[in-house]
């Protein structure tokens, strides 16, 4: 099933014109820290005549497995800037290794699927609309496995830090880290957090959380209610704590904004949505799907302005990541039958008689050539077992080849039984399609 949900998401960031790259798996420790992770959660490497002298080499100076795939792009894009074309828009579908504790949806190795766009010096904030629509379009081609609706939650990390800076608070990327844990503690202990490791105050903390706890149906009424949290507060509108704030805001505006015009309800305004990783500049995402609180986020990412450079270049990108074994896992525990499919075929062809096997290898081909994925039953047992044989391996249809005389005497067509549903229609092999969105998705060349 990971490979079906692997060459799904492929193909709808393929038709958005993003190109693959693969990258290897060990990087530098220099590199690995940029994003300001513990070096718990790196794998770190070493060769055999190091054991035991690890010690000796700074973490930085060593190698390991790369945890996520933002740190190899930015390495990629400053080693091969001389020969790509900006804005460079990539996908990349690899596995990463993480020191998680393993549980259910936490894994040490699991694959994930990103998608960037990195420009040269300067970056259009078109992208941090059209990257959130991209990755709804690649989960919404996830449905018929099973996915409920996602939606993408976006805030902005300049309108967070002006807010905050506005209050009086200093320690911005400790704020940020303590509000990323609403979800998980609750707005009483973040607010004590704020107050023991950020230096606020209960006004200033309680503030943090009223913005946290903003929401609004559109970027009018976003604004409005944002101008009225900075008044309530104090926050000056001529200040340059508010500018930063407003930047922020009006690319966030943007954003809800341009994807409801797009595609009505897929990115919301969510001011709790802050991403505690310190490279994030702009943007923030986080994506969740309706119904399913407790997997939380399963898609995230945001604008970064700093990541890449080179001497004085730097190369600006915007890029969103899904946790795929995280997901797969999910759908297999949930989706039932599709999701536990054992064969890519769409169609089982069964055979009569083995004097007839040519017949359904014909038959076969001709849906191949067609883009529909088919097999050939391996033998021509009993009708009720061929079913089967295809019922086990999660073949949606079985195709029954015409035979010369039926049973009455009387010759007859094609015809193709759905195993799921009990339908069973006459059928040319020249022109029949699946009739099932699943079929016709995962399998079908000719996916709509």
């Amino acid at each position: 099933m990971e490979q079906r949900v692997i060459d799904t998401v492929r193909r709808v960031f393929e038709l958005n014109g993003f190109i693959g790259i693969e990258t290897r798996a060990v990087e530098e420790g220099a590199s690995l820290l940029k994003k300001g992770e513990t070096s718990k959660e790196i794998y770190l490497l070493s060769r055999l005549q190091e054991v035991g002298h690890e010690s000796d080499t700074p973490l930085e100076d060593r190698l390991g497995l790369h945890f996520d795939l933002t740190v190899p792009l930015s390495r990629y894009v400053v080693e091969h800037s001389g020969d790509i074309a900006f804005p460079f828009k990539r996908w990349q579908i690899q596995k990463v290794w993480r020191g998680e504790r393993p549980q259910e949806g936490r894994f040490r190795e699991f694959v994930q699927a990103d998608i960037d766009v990195v420009g040269n010096g300067v970056l259009p904030e078109h992208y941090e609309v059209e990257l959130p629509l991209v990755m709804v379009r690649a989960l919404e081609a996830l449905r018929p496995f099973g996915l409920p609706k996602a939606t993408v939650h976006a805030n902005n990390r300049k309108l967070s830090e002006g807010f905050y800076r506005g209050l009086g608070l200093d320690d911005i990327e400790g704020v940020l880290r303590e509000i990323d844990k609403l979800d998980k503690i609750g707005p009483d202990a973040v607010a004590q957090l704020l107050m023991d490791t950020c230096g606020a105050d209960e006004r200033q903390s309680r503030a943090c959380l009223a913005l946290a706890d903003l929401s609004a149906a559109n970027g009018e009424e976003l604004q409005v209610k944002f101008d009225a949290l900075c008044e309530r507060y104090e926050i000056a509108h001529d200040g340059e704590a508010y500018m930063l704030a407003r930047q922020g805001l009006d690319t966030l505006t943007m954003i809800i904004d341009e994807a409801a015009r797009i595609r009505p309800g897929s990115v919301i305004a969510d001011l709790k949505i802050a991403r505690g990783l310190d490279y994030y500049t702009g943007s923030v995402y986080e994506t969740f799907l309706e119904g399913v609180q407790s997997l939380g986020s399963i898609c995230s990412g945001g604008r970064y302005d700093n990541l890449a450079t080179q001497g004085g270049k730097r190369y600006p990108g915007v890029g969103l990541s899904i946790g795929l074994s995280r997901l797969v896992s999910y759908m297999l525990h949930t989706a039932g039958a599709e999701a536990s499919r054992v064969s890519p075929a769409a169609v089982m062809v069964a055979v009569w008689d083995e004097a007839d096997r040519a017949q359904s290898n014909t038959i076969a081909n001709v849906l191949r050539e067609r883009g529909i994925s088919a097999d050939v039953s391996p033998n021509a047992a009993k009708l009720g077992k061929q079913i089967h044989y295809a019922s086990r391996l999660g073949i949606p249809y079985v195709w029954f080849p015409a035979q010369a005389v039926d049973d009455a005497g009387e010759s007859g067509g094609d015809e193709v039984k759905n195993i799921v549903t009990g339908d069973q229609r006459a059928a040319d092999c020249k022109s029949w399609e699946p009739d099932t969105v699943y079929a016709r998705q995962t399998i079908g060349l000719k996916a709509e």
